[in-house]
């Protein structure tokens, strides 16, 4: 009786799962763009309560907006406190606990823990963008950008008043970078201020220099702070003549008191490296400052280790020497006696924690990929944003005593409930040489293994990068699965989390080894997975991932049709129309004139006379990593060998599709390509 109980109530269960799978549906764009995104977040001072930012967009408006929300620390209580039509950005509370500060039309506001007296608190005319406080809390830095001759306010508003009202439309060039990722750099610089709260002053901390605080490239909002007592300021700046073929970021510090009885700024370089060093980090105890240190210049993917510079003695010392991962975010034991940090570790972005005086390194959360580090007051829970390919962004904490792990925000449950998904899964594929390459598989809603499904081949950009457990906002690897697609994403030769070495591989090998890992792997999948159409592939990349497709193009015609992104076609011109030189002169060993062999090696222009398969092209406008130029002239070749082809062009987009109508068409159009190409 009991054995055909348990049949029955087995039998219930399968049946519920069943039904409640037929009752969920795939996802859509749509359904992409309705997901709640978190952003930023902080840890209020007595450590009870959660404060961040949430991103959403409208299909209909074509636009999104950002609210603040709270919550606390145990998650039972989640809500917004800011939620009107203007967007409310990067919450932080205040160093006393009595109010919330956040940034609204580029000023910085604050307002009660329940979002009432709501008050502005600055008003600077350049703007004011990434606070930090110092402990008193009486003063933050900020960063904004500013005229470097100009030595106050007014002078930067008669300046851009005086060329708003210039006849002419012109704009003078005198060196390089004069463009970055998606906008025109202009005479302007990002400097780094002080703001004090006492008497509404502020201190120009980079005044006069032609060098950013953020760097223009490779730096990040983490590249600025207080020591613990107040008195000194660290920030990254690339002191270097010639930013675009350099990476020689390094960090500084300032003494606040020695500028206040002087008037005068003057900073002092603690960094050795001519390769990029960032994230400057002060330890509580105020003894050191942590950060990160690549040891090569000009390569912006080098192994990133962490160093401690020990600010009584000078001296530097490197912690993860011999850890075979690179370094992410940093975040300090309350103590001092462990930091806690981010890597990439094959398909996951992992957490870890050093123990200074011993150097061991202990794994905390390995799975899924994991952000945005805060740790509790009392050192004993660590926060962090977790995503995966089935979720977007929530908060988790993990308890760094019983190591229990727990997901406090649950925001986009609601819409999750309706959607079907498969959880991805990875395999190996050992290559002639025996290289390992590792691969993520996605199956179809609904999937039924007695089917055949078409393949999605998908190729990530870089080359220094890789396909992870994420849900992403572009290359979702569950919507390219939802309308009947199994796909496979596979990180060759060049991808991180896999080892320097790994990495390193890619570099003067662009169409080389990386390629022939791509097709063993889909002869693999071919092999191993019976359900995979091997009449109907498709392969799709943008960036490096658009060079491989471009590659691909001109090497074989196993697929029935490409769909290439931003991808780069002429080598030669490439290295002519971007911005970040250092990055071409790094990859192909020197310019096109000292290594001419090795740009045209690697050009898919080289081989116009193999192309074959149709071919979708999207290029951005504003996209000046990869100018517009190489869609073109890509476009320009199939046409002419009579390849059929289409390019969608946006012309306001840049090295993304970020705008919800223009993703919309995107998505739209890549599956009709697919569709009209199917066997």
């Amino acid at each position: 009786m009991k054995s055909f109980l348990k049949f029955v109530l087995l039998l219930l269960i399968v049946n519920l799962t069943f039904v409640s799978a037929q009752t969920k549906r795939p996802m859509t764009p749509e359904d992409m763009w309705k997901m709640l995104r978190i952003g930023s977040m902080d840890i209020s001072p007595d450590g009870s309560l959660i404060v961040f930012s949430v991103s959403k967009y409208s299909m209909d408006k074509n636009k999104g907006d950002s609210d603040i929300w709270i919550a606390t620390v145990d998650g039972k209580e989640v809500a917004p406190i800011l939620n009107s039509s203007e967007s409310e950005s990067s919450p932080k509370f205040s160093p006393d606990g009595k109010s919330i500060f956040f940034s609204k039309k580029g000023q910085i506001y604050r307002c009660d823990y329940n979002g009432k007296n709501i008050e502005k608190v600055t008003d600077v005319y350049s703007g004011v963008g990434g606070i930090e406080f110092d402990k008193s809390g009486d003063k933050f830095l900020f960063v904004s950008d500013v005229y470097p001759n100009c030595k106050t306010q007014e002078c930067n508003k008669k300046e851009d008043i005086k060329r708003k009202n210039d006849k002419t439309d012109v704009r003078v060039i005198t060196g390089l970078m004069f463009r970055v990722w998606d906008h025109w750099r202009g005479d302007k610089r990002s400097h780094l201020f002080l703001y004090d709260l006492n008497n509404n002053g502020i201190t120009d901390l980079t005044e006069g220099s032609q060098h950013d605080v953020p760097p223009l490239d490779l730096g990040s909002g983490h590249d600025y702070g207080f020591s613990p007592d107040g008195k000194e300021v660290a920030y990254t700046m690339n002191k270097d003549k010639v930013n675009a073929i350099s990476t020689n970021n390094d960090i500084f510090t300032i003494s606040l008191p020695q500028v206040k009885a002087t008037g005068k700024i003057a900073d002092k370089k603690i960094s050795v490296s001519k390769g990029n060093d960032n994230q400057p980090v002060y330890s509580p105890d105020g003894k050191y400052i942590a950060f990160r240190s690549m040891a090569h210049p000009g390569f912006e993917a080098d192994k990133s280790t962490l160093m401690i510079y020990d600010r009584k003695t000078g001296k530097i010392k490197n912690l993860t020497n011999d850890f075979d991962r690179s370094i992410g975010e940093i975040v300090w034991s309350p103590d001092s006696k462990s930091i806690y940090f981010t890597s990439a570790n094959y398909i996951y972005n992992s957490i870890y924690k050093i123990d200074l005086a011993s150097g061991k390194i202990k794994m905390l959360v390995e799975k899924h990929v994991n952000s945005n580090l805060i740790i509790s007051p009392d050192g004993k829970t660590l926060y962090f944003k977790q995503q995966r390919s089935t979720q977007p962004y929530e908060i988790f904490a993990l308890n760094l005593v019983s190591n229990n792990l727990k997901q406090l925000t649950h925001i986009n449950k609601k819409l999750l409930s309706k959607l079907l998904f498969n959880d991805i899964e990875t395999f190996w594929t050992t290559t002639e040489d025996g290289t390992k390459i590792q691969a993520i598989l996605v199956k179809p809603p609904h999937f039924n293994p007695d089917k055949k499904y078409p393949l999605i081949f998908l190729i990530h950009g870089g080359p220094q990068g890789h396909w992870t457990d994420d849900y992403h906002f572009r290359w979702n690897i569950q919507q390219f699965a939802a309308p009947g697609y199994v796909v496979v994403a596979a990180n060759p030769r060049g991808s991180v989390g896999y080892g320097q070495a790994f990495t390193n591989a890619v570099s003067g090998d662009w169409g080389g080894k990386p390629y022939t890992d791509l097709m063993s792997v889909l002869d693999n999948s071919l092999k191993k997975f019976p359900f995979i159409d091997k009449n109907n592939l498709f392969a799709a990349g943008a960036s490096y991932g658009g060079f491989m497709i471009n590659w691909i193009e001109g090497h074989n015609d196993r697929f029935n049709a490409l769909f290439s992104h931003d991808g780069v076609y002429d080598q030669r011109s490439m290295y002519g129309e971007t911005e970040e030189l250092w990055f071409p002169e790094w990859e192909f060993k020197g310019t096109p004139w000292t290594n001419p062999e090795l740009y045209a090696k690697w050009s898919p222009s080289s081989y116009v006379k193999n192309f074959k398969t149709p071919m979708l092209i999207v290029q951005g406008g504003h996209d000046f990593r990869v100018p517009q130029g190489q869609a073109f002239q890509l476009f320009t070749a199939l046409q002419r060998v009579g390849v059929e082809s289409k390019l969608l062009y946006f012309p306001n987009e840049t090295h993304f599709v970020t705008k919800p109508q223009d993703a919309k068409f995107w998505w739209n159009s890549l599956f009709d390509w697919f569709e009209q190409h199917k066997k």
